[in-house]
């Protein structure tokens, strides 16, 4: 019986370890020589760039300018008509005519349409003729009233005769007041069936055509007229604003003035006429409402436009691009562009409203500062300004 013999292991390959090795040392070393050289061409703002010395950084630099400095409240709001009036019928019958054109400007008191009359009409004679027959007979109840009396006075009728002659006259006096009235309602029916326009305004679509039925309970009525000139515009500010805004608004008339949404054009300029009565509670706002005259319709019911309220006014003061101020551990600074460098100058700021900022200290006019690249900046690193324009020329 013979045994199966098992062979030896085979010996380790040492070549291919030793390959390995290599490779990974080659690896590192190219790693370490890229480092080397990334940290050797590449310096820090300010710091040494080479042969040509410190790299001068790319700023761009406004001039501190002193102004009046109108403060500004911008919000978002809507155009409102000043009045927006349903027109409906308030009796029923066949719309007869419709004398108004959609979209054209309508006056107050003009007629826009009529209904049938006839109906109103023989109602109205009816009234008059039934007053007129009441007024004979109460006129001759009076007569008889006073020959009563003066036969009373003879002793010739009774002052039963008397009292019943006078009890008929006030009776007669009732009726004809009764009559009166409804005289009087008729006539006004009659004055219904002429729709004119109650206000000044321009005209919506046509709700119904001629020939229809109307109906003083219909809902749609027949058009819808909207003051254009003037109109006003509703937006709101936050509650934080309200004390500013009532101070201001007891000093005088506060213009605003209606930009287009994207704020580059001037749609008009008016007033502010109130200050809602209460803050939103959900949004933190309150509601303002401004008058403009329109006379162009360049504003237009439910736009959105931009409103911008004039609060007050600064005088002489120092005004910045708001993009200069930068704050730190020290408070508020600028850095000003000073002979090719960049110094770090402490500024106290009065206030900041939009694109621009008042500075009560710290600068003076002519101050060039720095609006943009301060994040690559550090006292004395060296600039390269570039000329934004003054912030007198910026939109505020």
């Amino acid at each position: 019986m013979s045994e199966e013999v098992t062979p030896p292991p085979a010996p380790p390959q040492k070549s291919h370890t030793v390959r390995n090795v290599i490779i990974v040392f080659v690896v590192i070393a190219l790693a370490a020589t890229g480092l080397w050289f990334t940290r050797k061409t590449t310096a820090p703002a300010g710091g040494k760039g080479g042969p040509g010395g410190d790299r001068k950084v790319p700023v761009l630099v406004d001039t501190v300018v002193q102004r009046d400095q109108p403060i500004v409240l911008e919000g978002l709001g809507t155009v409102t008509p000043l009045a927006t009036v349903q027109v409906k019928s308030q009796v029923d019958g066949r719309l007869q005519s419709v004398l108004f054109k959609e979209g054209a400007l309508v006056k107050k008191g003009e007629l826009l349409a009529q209904i049938d009359p006839r109906t109103f009409q023989i109602q109205a004679a009816q009234a008059a003729a039934t007053l007129a027959r009441d007024e004979a007979q109460l006129k001759n109840a009076e007569l008889l009233l006073e020959r009563n009396e003066k036969l009373k006075e003879q002793n010739l009728v009774s002052q039963q005769a008397v009292d019943d002659a006078r009890t008929a006259v006030d009776g007669l006096k009732g009726t004809r007041g009764m009559d009166q009235a409804s005289a009087d309602n008729a006539k006004l029916q009659l004055e219904y069936s002429r729709i004119v326009s109650p206000i000044d305004g321009v005209a919506g679509l046509r709700q119904v055509d001629q020939g229809n039925l109307v109906r003083a309970s219909d809902a749609t009525g027949l058009v819808v007229l909207a003051q254009l000139d003037p109109i006003s515009v509703v937006f709101t500010l936050p509650q934080d604003e309200l004390d500013r805004l009532q101070r201001a608004m007891a000093g005088g008339n506060l213009q605003v003035e209606a930009w287009a949404r994207d704020g580059r054009s001037l749609l008009g300029t008016g007033e502010l006429t109130v200050i809602d009565n209460q803050v939103n509670a959900t949004t933190g706002t309150v509601k303002l409402r401004a008058q403009f005259a329109n006379p162009t319709r360049a504003l237009w019911p439910n736009q959105f436009v931009k409103a911008r309220l004039t609060v007050d006014q600064k005088k002489n003061a120092l005004v910045i691009a708001a993009a200069a101020i930068q704050r730190g551990p020290q408070g508020t600074f600028v850095y000003l562009a000073d002979n090719g460098t960049a110094k770090l100058q402490q500024v106290d700021v009065d206030l900041i409203e939009g694109s621009f900022a008042v500075i009560s200290s710290g600068l003076k006019a002519g101050d060039k500062v720095i609006t943009d690249g301060q994040s690559q900046l550090k006292p004395g690193s060296p600039i390269e300004p570039r000329t934004a324009g003054p912030v007198a020329e910026a939109k505020e």
